[in-house]
């Protein structure tokens, strides 16, 4: 029990502090709400126009891929290091883990998680000229680029 009276210890000075920040806070913050008290904070700079409108959902995709992916290197390190102490097993494992994230990221691209921009705009225009639907399959898109391979051998 002795050997966990520091960890205790410092659980008590933890939550000892949390409450005493939240109360000097709610004790010491002004009282009176102004105008120039709720804008938001920006440099000194005040500002001119509302913000721009909310992050599309394709942003927070993008973000969540490249997560994924450093959250694979960070496994890769140790099992690089320790290789040939887990044998076929840490082989094994490793392809599984990377097949689960390449299966993801495949199921993104094919999702659209990386269309944005103005090339989203061209393919509705195409779209409406050639009367295709817009869903895209690995079969659609093979055919696509199939037929224009062929349109432009011609």
């Amino acid at each position: 029990m002795a050997d966990y009276l520091p960890l205790l210890m410092m659980f008590v000075l933890a939550t000892i502090f949390a409450g005493a920040s939240f109360f000097a806070s709610s004790l010491l913050a002004p009282k009176r709400r102004t105008a120039a008290k709720e804008a938001p904070y920006e440099c000194g700079i005040v500002p001119t126009r509302e913000p721009a409108e909310r992050f599309p959902v394709r942003f927070y995709l993008v973000a969540m891929i490249f997560i994924v992916f450093d959250i694979e290197i960070v496994f890769v390190y140790p099992w690089a290091v320790i290789f040939d102490q887990l044998g076929l097993f840490g082989l094994v494992e490793m392809i599984v883990f990377a097949l689960a994230v390449i299966v993801s990221f495949a199921y993104l691209i094919a999702n659209g998680a990386l269309d944005w921009g103005p090339a989203k705009s061209m393919t509705k225009l195409n779209t409406i000229e050639t009367g295709s639907t817009t869903t895209r399959t690995s079969e659609s898109t093979i055919r696509r680029i199939g037929a224009a391979a062929q349109t432009d051998a011609a």
